[in-house]
């Protein structure tokens, strides 16, 4: 099952009234989070329903009304407080706290992907990184400057390191003709959750869900609202 709404929406596991979000109310939260959080980092304390309009295209109104389903969070003349909400639509899509990822791929885009804060804004953390190339085993990548470095593990680990470090996301940094096979070794390992770079189209039982991520649909996408 593969979907290509955020990656958030595709995690799908919040809840209102004891009952999933919808697909679409999901997303937008997740469209949400990831302004809030970049405002949050900016040193921005508060922002309006029409400036997170205008940063994730979705209208005003609708942001209000997703927003007033779970409790009132804004003041009229005022806006909503960024620390405020960052921290309850975490809590309403359960992505308060860590969650850990295993990287696969120690090439150009793996090294970028681990040195980024990308994951790690929104409580998810890179505890293992993968290769099969026995040249770059042992090789540290991460952050330049920071301590937080990762040695490059042998492919062969990834069982154990899977049970060992609770991964719950696997992330697909290989080329397109690896990725089938890591994705269905990282499924055998009880792994339900695949975020793909590659542009292979993978075939997993119908509890894993995959995202694929591709700069170019995203092109797409922005050319279309840009034309019409």
């Amino acid at each position: 099952m593969t979907f290509n709404d955020s990656f958030h929406a595709g995690l799908d596991v919040a809840e209102r009234g004891g009952e999933r979000l919808s697909l679409g109310v999901a997303a937008r939260l997740s469209r949400y989070l990831q302004v809030l959080t970049q405002a949050k980092k900016m040193g921005k304390e508060t922002i309006s329903s029409q400036e997170l309009a205008d940063y994730t295209h979705v209208n005003s109104t609708q942001i209000r009304r997703d927003l007033s389903g779970f409790g009132k969070f804004g003041k009229r003349g005022v806006g909503y407080n960024v620390d405020s909400l960052v921290s309850q639509i975490r809590k309403i899509l359960r992505t308060a706290g860590q969650h850990n990822i295993a990287l696969f791929g120690a090439g150009h885009l793996g090294q970028a992907i681990a040195s980024s804060d990308i994951f790690a804004d929104h409580g998810f953390r890179v505890v293992a990184i993968f290769d099969t190339d026995t040249g770059k085993v042992g090789q540290p990548i991460g952050p330049a400057g920071k301590a937080t470095a990762l040695s490059v593990r042998p492919y062969e680990d990834l069982d154990r390191v899977v049970e060992d470090e609770d991964i719950v996301v696997g992330v697909l940094a290989v080329p397109t003709e690896a990725a089938q096979k890591v994705a269905d070794d990282l499924v055998e390992a009880g792994v339900k959750i695949i975020f793909n770079y590659s542009e292979a189209l993978l075939q997993v039982p119908p509890d894993v869900t995959v995202h694929t991520s591709s700069p170019a649909v995203d092109l797409l996408y922005a050319l279309y609202f840009y034309l019409t």
